[in-house]
């Protein structure tokens, strides 16, 4: 890492800019925002709870980009904020926001002590250096007295040798301080990706899934682009818990965890949704492309030989069902969430170790 004295960027943001709250906004500035949050959910029939209120107050102050984005964009589809995506939006943009304080925090804390410490040496270099000129001009003005060359010089070499040893201490603190701010910028990285991974499988988590989601939802709007869903559920897994022990099933989620990650392609998102189901976001996927890689990711697992760790043993068979969905213009997630887990509910229905997609969801509602 350079050994500049300046923080990189990222850490100056992290230290000194934040959102204003209710209690930074005075009164005169507050009403009309609350004014505005208040007519702007009377006209989209928003049930004007604390919850909601305080995120429609935030999006009327203009404070988040990505916030004003999302809204702007499910406004202009006309997208009904019914309970579950007034819960996704307020838990995506407000409820999240106490724990990243609380990091924010803590490396605000760290950065100042290390500019605290900075400015100390810089205060002292200061310092030193005057002291160094201040001797070099008094040897000066003792040459022209005619005191005696030997001595000046003698004098000389050694208040530069103090000078070097000075300026070598405090180089010697600047790398400390920067392997410091180094050290700050790792912790902050592993924090962040603890809180977005699932111990259990190493998978993304509900955290990383939502935001990945909101990220390829948008870019799926703008370009007109398709954007599919695949949710998998590993068949009779309570009965294997219940025959093998959690152990053993664990090592087999993890394994399944795995087969997923290895049959989806970088731009894709595989993650742990919840128990023994895992789900996988596919930008720029149709929903019969999805079928495909679902039906790959099928056949993989059941063709898989599963063996207990300890022991070697051969395992019965392992199978998943999956549902897939397409992403309809403006929908949350909730709800194309809700018609994977209906497809799946018709895979599990039809047998299991099977795909099914919304499309046979319609064909069955079709066919009465």
């Amino acid at each position: 890492m350079s050994s500049s004295l300046n923080p990189s960027p990222d850490f100056r943001i992290l230290a000194n800019v934040t959102s204003p709250t209710f209690d930074e906004i005075d009164f005169e500035y507050a009403t009309p925002v609350a004014e505005k949050a208040m007519r702007i959910m009377a006209q989209h029939r928003i049930p004007q709870t604390p919850n909601n209120f305080q995120l429609w107050f935030k999006y009327s102050l203009g404070t988040s980009s990505a916030l004003t984005r999302t809204l702007d964009i499910l406004i202009s589809n006309k997208q009904k904020f019914d309970t579950a995506t007034n819960h996704d939006l307020f838990t995506t943009y407000i409820g999240s926001q106490g724990a990243e304080a609380a990091v924010v925090h803590q490396v605000s804390q760290q950065l100042h002590g290390v500019m605290d410490s900075t400015r100390q040496y810089l205060t002292a270099a200061i310092a030193d250096n005057r002291t160094h000129m201040r001797a070099i001009g008094d040897v000066a003005e003792r040459s022209e007295s005619g005191v005696d060359p030997k001595f000046l010089i003698e004098n000389l070499v050694g208040e530069l040798a103090r000078a070097t040893a000075r300026a070598a201490e405090l180089e010697a603190n600047f790398a400390e301080k920067s392997r410091e701010l180094a050290t700050i910028r790792d912790s902050l990285h592993k924090s962040e990706e603890r809180a977005k991974t699932d111990t259990l499988t190493g998978l993304p988590n509900r955290l990383a899934l939502e935001e990945f989601f909101r990220e390829v939802q948008m870019q799926a709007m703008e370009k007109d682009e398709p954007l599919s869903v695949l949710l998998i559920d590993i068949d009779h897994f309570k009965k294997f818990n219940d025959n093998f022990g959690h152990v053993v099933g664990d090592q087999v989620l993890r394994l399944v965890a795995k087969a997923v990650r290895d049959r989806v392609r970088e731009k894709d998102l595989p993650a742990r949704y919840g128990g023994e189901e895992l789900i996988a976001v596919l930008p720029r996927t149709d929903l019969a492309t999805c079928e495909v890689i679902a039906e790959r990711i099928r056949q993989s697992i059941a063709d898989g030989k599963f063996a207990r760790r300890s022991t070697g043993e051969i395992l019965p068979q392992i199978t998943v069902s999956i549902g897939v969905g397409q992403f309809q213009f403006g929908e949350s997630m909730a709800d194309l969430i809700d018609r994977c887990d209906r497809a799946l509910y018709l895979a599990k229905k039809a047998g299991r170790n099977r795909v099914v997609s919304e499309r046979e969801l319609e064909l069955k509602l079709a066919a009465g």
